[in-house]
């Protein structure tokens, strides 16, 4: 006898009328830089989407230049946006007062643009039975204040504690210490600070103890077009906001849980654009708060700035 389920699901349309102030405009070709390729900088946890968009985009724009992606830590991508490497940088943070101020004094016109909104996910080793964590206990984990499994799941078999991050300077460990610790240093003595994204998910599929924080958007298996399937060699935790974590009071980093407002761990991705010729760096970030660019977005698993959200349920037989 089959059983019924009832999913949410969400659906995507976005506001034509927003965005036609952004849209409507092209790159002024006469101001066009005069290399074949331009580059811009951005934080590799966000790679996996601004590789799917530029790909769309250099197919479907006519543009007589190639725009190229440097991916790099956050500190990095801002550091080239200031000394002027680059006009366009993706972060998950805005401009300091100071910076802005800096390039307004040479007579520029900065500007924050943001294009979506990430989930911070908490992934384990798939041999860790605990599903849950608070944002308490996550916390604690960082500070340093607990080190071992057993501190918070007294029926943990799993030893000593291992949190991995990406880089030691990306978005996510500045994430981490701003917005978790209040501006506190990260004090845990088992840290382990991998390159990339995609080594946090090696780490931790191959280390029992290990804890990763990391982008849901490197979590999304592709095969699943509906964006609730996440990889298979690792497990995602579901997070509360309540000092303990159960599976009724904790969520995990799905579209509607981001929109809605139940995933407690979330950053806002910013074009950080200071394009004085409106070239194809503009032209880009145009095409990423754009209808198709958004849409891409929203594809990928991650929340798109601009929008209406349409949430039904689903009946599903089992």
């Amino acid at each position: 006898m089959s059983k019924q389920a009832f999913n949410l699901t969400v659906g995507f349309s976005l506001i034509i009328g927003l965005l036609s102030s952004s849209c409507g405009s092209k790159p002024n070709d006469a101001g066009a830089d005069e290399a074949s390729e331009v580059a811009f900088y951005c934080d590799e946890s966000f790679s996996p989407i601004i590789d799917e968009v530029k790909q769309v985009f250099e197919v479907t724009t006519s543009q007589a230049q190639h725009i190229v992606p440097v991916y790099t830590n956050e500190n990095d991508a801002v550091d080239s946006l200031m000394s002027l490497s680059t006009w366009l940088a993706i972060t998950s943070r805005r401009l300091t007062e100071s910076e802005k101020a800096r390039l307004q004094a040479m007579t520029y016109m900065p500007r924050e643009i943001p294009i979506a909104y990430d989930g911070l996910a908490i992934i384990t080793n798939n041999a860790n039975t605990d599903s849950c964590i608070s944002v308490r206990d996550l916390k604690r984990i960082l500070s340093g204040e607990v080190q071992q499994w057993k501190d918070i799941y007294p029926n943990s078999k799993l030893g000593r504690l291992d949190v991995v991050f990406d880089n030691e300077k990306s978005s996510t460990v500045r994430f981490c210490v701003d917005s978790l610790l209040g501006g506190k240093p990260i004090n845990s003595p088992n840290i382990e600070a991998v390159e990339k994204s995609e080594e946090v998910v090696n780490y931790v599929s191959r280390h029992e103890d290990a804890i990763g924080i990391i982008g849901s958007n490197w979590l999304n298996d592709k095969r699943d077009t509906t964006n609730v399937t996440f990889k298979k060699n690792i497990r995602v935790m579901a997070v509360s906001r309540f000092d303990e974590a159960t599976p009724r009071n904790s969520w995990k980093p799905y579209q509607y849980y981001l929109y809605n407002g139940n995933y407690p761990i979330v950053r806002t991705l910013y074009a950080l654009i200071n394009d004085p010729k409106y070239g194809v760096c503009q032209a880009f970030t145009n095409y990423l708060e754009g209808p198709k660019g958004q849409m891409i977005i929203f594809q990928s698993g991650l929340l798109p700035v601009r929008g209406d959200m349409t949430v039904r349920q689903v009946i599903v037989n089992q």
